[in-house]
């Protein structure tokens, strides 16, 4: 079977989303499960590394933190639009990772990204450096260690 469907959650997962997106009839039903099939085959061409991860409670930390953050960020950028303050600045920040995982990567990416006035712009993984935009920069040293601290450290426990 794993021959056949060598990602089966993967094909799965597709097949769901299909199906909830398009409706469910007997026509949606095959086609949804001939893509789902032939993407899981197509990823075979990608040779994905195998993920390492740890369910260790840093996932439980990091889930919460996120959330506590994502939920003070859109606090923070709903003032900034709303009542301008002048001495607002946005301006990028290089930061230097230690993160040697694309899976721990990928998902700092997404925190990053998904948190209200942060933007993941460049990785540069020869110098272990990430480009990110920020809206209301005030402190950049400030950023870096709260990034490096609040973020990579658990991602670092839950993916190396």
């Amino acid at each position: 079977m794993k021959r056949f469907v060598p990602f089966p959650l993967l094909s799965l997962a597709l097949f769901v989303m299909w199906v909830l997106l398009t409706g469910f009839s007997p026509g949606h039903v095959v086609l949804g499960a001939a893509v789902a099939l032939l993407v899981s085959r197509v990823m075979l061409l990608l040779k994905p590394e195998p993920a390492t991860i740890r369910f260790c409670p840093a996932m439980l930390k990091l889930s919460w933190l996120v959330l506590v953050d994502i939920i003070r960020s859109n606090i923070a950028v709903a003032r900034i639009i709303l009542f301008r303050p002048k001495n607002r600045r946005s301006d990028f920040i290089y930061l230097p990772v230690q993160l040697t995982s694309p899976y721990a990567l990928a998902v700092l990416g997404i925190i990053i990204t998904a948190t209200p006035g942060t933007l993941w712009v460049q990785h540069d993984p020869q110098s272990k450096v990430i480009l990110i935009h920020v809206l209301d920069l005030v402190d950049q040293d400030a950023w870096i260690t709260l990034i490096q601290n609040r973020y990579e450290k658990l991602l670092m426990e839950i993916f190396e």
